[in-house]
């Protein structure tokens, strides 16, 4: 199997594994870490020995053993019997006895996905503990996400999984009054497991393809579960009329290319027309949140023909309604950047000194590359180099900080 395909087929498994565990045993941190070096030895023997025949169920056997090892240990330095198999943990999940190898046959990867968003954990923990469960990511990688030191986000981790197994709740999914509660959080945690995805926040590479597409996946899951809810409506479109630019994104040497030099025709128009009819019959009916106003605008720019005829009034208006809904410093810079399309390039930068003293995205890569652009358009070509070059050093994704260099060279040498 090539290298990719097995770490795509590994993430995509690695939920599942964790599900049908912790279904079997409970023991969420220890299953959690059982599955960790189940993957890490699928990750060694099959590029050497072969993919297995069932790939789900090898993942399941080699956890199995681990978790009963790790538990034994952990009961043995605790001086309690060390019959691993007829015991279980005070403030554990006690679920039927099945084979190993077939326990949770079905994909429990959503009940998963509600479990890490138990309302007994803080928001910013269900959102760290599903990143790393649900969506793969590592520990770095979601410190990144949050903007704190991988320590601070370790600490989180660890304190979010003390926090579901004090619990004490079954592995099912939540009642109907329940599901409510935990909703917000599960729609934040597939956000941002998409836009990790779409916009890798670092590494080589511009975009990880398998993440985007598990969001869209656990979010196609979650809309034939709540199919009435407008914002879970409102996310799916989003990603998929996001995603639907995904192969126009970057060059042939997996270059940057912003949206106004896209190749349209690059552009996934199945996606595309699913992701317009989804949003075109949620807003609609009942109250409009901001996913569905950011699909809206994801809408418009899909189906302009070409980047001069974007209808950007119509973008500064939803942007304006966001704004009023959402205390979010992202969505004042992209509404910066309508205003300067539709009122020029100085009246964005009027907002964009609003948010330097924003603590949330005054030191953000995206500042600066945004006030470069306003800059350029406005002609202050010395100042948007200089605005380029402070961006470049702030990103941490290779191709966003050559984009970005280039930008300025090419502003240096037109000087």
């Amino acid at each position: 199997m090539a290298e990719h395909g097995a770490e795509d087929l590994l993430r995509r498994l690695a939920p599942q594994v964790l599900g049908a565990l912790v279904r079997r045993y409970g023991h969420f941190g220890t299953a959690e870490d059982a599955v960790q070096e189940a993957l890490l030895a699928a990750a060694v023997q099959w590029p050497r020995d072969g993919t297995p025949a069932d790939p789900r169920g090898w993942l399941i056997t080699v956890a199995s053993r681990r978790l009963t090892d790790l538990l034994r240990s952990e009961q043995a330095r605790q001086r309690r019997e060390d019959t691993m198999a007829r015991q279980v943990l005070p403030g554990e999940w006690v679920a039927p006895a099945a084979d190993a190898a077939g326990a949770g046959s079905g994909d429990d990867t959503l009940i998963l996905l509600f479990l890490c968003c138990h309302p007994a954990l803080s928001p910013a923990s269900q959102i760290a503990l599903t990143l790393r469960a649900v969506g793969g990511l590592t520990t770095a990688e979601i410190a990144r996400a949050f903007l704190v030191p991988e320590a601070t986000m370790t600490r989180r981790i660890s304190r979010a999984k003390q926090g579901i197994r004090a619990s004490g709740v079954p592995f099912s999914m939540p009642a109907a009054s329940e599901r409510a509660e935990r909703l917000a959080a599960v729609l934040h945690v597939l956000y941002l497991i998409f836009n990790e995805g779409y916009a890798s926040t670092s590494g080589p590479g511009l975009q990880r393809a398998e993440l985007a597409g598990e969001a869209i996946r656990l979010a196609r899951l979650l809309h034939r579960l709540l199919p009435g809810d407008g914002e879970v409506t409102g996310l799916l479109a989003l990603m998929l009329l996001t995603d639907a630019r995904r192969a126009a994104r970057s060059g042939p040497y997996g270059e940057l290319v912003p949206m106004a030099e896209q190749d349209r025709g690059r552009w996934d128009a199945a996606a595309i027309a699913e992701g317009v009819a989804l949003i075109t019959d949620a807003l609609p009916h009942g109250p409009t949140g901001p996913y569905q106003l950011q699909a809206a605008i994801a809408a418009i720019h899909d189906e302009a023909p070409n980047a001069e005829a974007t209808d950007w009034p119509q973008i500064m208006a939803l942007y304006e309604l966001l704004l009023r809904i959402s205390d979010n410093p992202v969505v004042a810079l992209n509404h910066a950047v309508a205003v300067a399309m539709v009122q020029g390039p100085r009246a964005g930068l009027d907002l964009l000194a609003g948010l330097e003293s924003d603590e949330r995205i005054a030191g953000d890569h995206r500042l600066q590359a945004v006030r470069g652009h306003l800059l350029e358009a406005a002609g202050d070509r010395a100042a948007a180099r200089d605005c380029y070059e402070a961006a470049a050093r702030r990103a941490l994704s290779l191709p966003q900080q050559r984009y970005l260099q280039a930008r300025a060279s090419r502003l240096e040498d037109e000087q």
